[in-house]
Parts: structure tokens; C-alpha cells; sequence
């Protein structure tokens, strides 16, 4: 077996829903960028019809209010891209680090697993943020109801760069000899 396909079969394979959940997010990122290039003028506009709609209730007629959320909102679009692309990246290259230390185990596996995760779940939340905060009238309120995902993708990416740290000082500096 050449010496690429043994390294995708004993190093990269393992790690595989990592790197497919790294490389979604990263696609996200891009994604936006390529929507928000084509289309922000369509998603502003939704972003104030959603206001709009609930002007008299949430905003209790306050249109500088309603204006202010929906700039935030764009805010926490741009946010989505710019998190998306550079923590799809950093993961993915995080977890080819892990491939190139040695043959993954489980920690390396649940370390790529968390951070391909993490990288797809915090970008996606802030879309979500973004696109909920207008109909909702307030940023606050959309991230307190998009907890659930913040806090896990969040939390995943940190324990998975984490868990990367510790799989490389291991390997690094603490490795047996043979």
C-alpha cells in the first residue's frame, strides 16, 4: 500500500467526522460570505421586515430601537461568517495535527469530533442570533433562546483544542521509548 493511502487509512479515517464537521463549517463561512456578497441588501431587508412585523409589540413603536437590533443582527451575521470560516479551519488543522502524531485513539478522535463540532455550532449560532433577534426585538433575548447551541459548540471547540494540547505535549515530550 503506498504511504498516502496507509496515512488516510490509519491516521485521517479515524478522525473523519471531524474533519467532515470541520470542513461544514468552514463551508458555512464561506458560504455566508458568498451570500452576503451576493444578496445583503435581500438579507438587511429581511432582517427590517422581521422588525417591522412586530414594530408595535416588541418595540412597543420604537423604530430607532427596531433599527438598532437590526443592525446588531447584521452584526452578528458578519460575526457567523468570520467564526464559521477561521474555526473550521483552525479545527481542521488542529485535527491533522492530531493525524500526524501518532495513530489516532480515542481521545484524538472525541478532540476532532469536538472541534469539528464546535466550529459548525458557534458560527451556526450566531446566524440563528441574527436572523431571530429582529422578530424577537432584542439581541439579548435571541442569544438567551440559542443557548443550547452557543454554550455546547462553544464549549466543544475549547475542550477539543484543549485535548489537542495535551495529545501533542504528550507526544511531543512524554512519548516512550521504543
Amino acid at each position: 500500500m503506498p504511504i498516502a493511502d496507509d496515512f488516510a487509512a490509519t491516521r485521517l479515517k479515524p478522525l473523519a467526522p471531524g474533519i467532515l464537521l470541520a470542513f461544514l463549517g468552514f463551508a458555512l463561512g464561506f458560504g455566508l460570505g458568498a451570500v452576503f456578497g451576493a444578496n445583503e441588501d435581500a438579507i438587511k431587508g429581511k432582517l427590517k421586515a422581521d422588525a417591522d412585523a412586530v414594530l408595535a409589540t416588541a418595540y412597543e413603536g420604537d423604530a430607532a430601537k427596531a433599527k438598532a437590533v437590526v443592525d446588531k443582527s447584521w452584526v452578528y451575521m458578519q460575526r457567523a461568517h468570520l467564526h464559521a470560516g477561521v474555526l473550521g479551519a483552525c479545527a481542521l488543522s488542529l485535527i491533522l495535527l492530531l493525524a500526524l502524531l501518532e495513530p489516532p485513539g480515542w481521545p484524538a478522535r472525541l478532540a476532532a469530533l469536538a472541534m469539528g463540532f464546535g466550529a459548525l455550532a458557534y458560527g451556526a449560532y450566531w446566524m440563528l442570533a441574527g436572523f431571530k433577534a429582529p422578530g424577537l426585538g432584542s439581541t439579548g433575548a435571541a442569544k438567551e433562546s440559542l443557548e443550547w447551541v452557543a454554550v455546547p459548540g462553544s464549549g466543544a471547540v475549547i475542550l477539543g483544542f484543549l485535548a489537542t494540547v495535551a495529545l501533542t505535549v504528550k507526544a511531543l515530550y512524554f512519548k516512550r521509548a521504543a
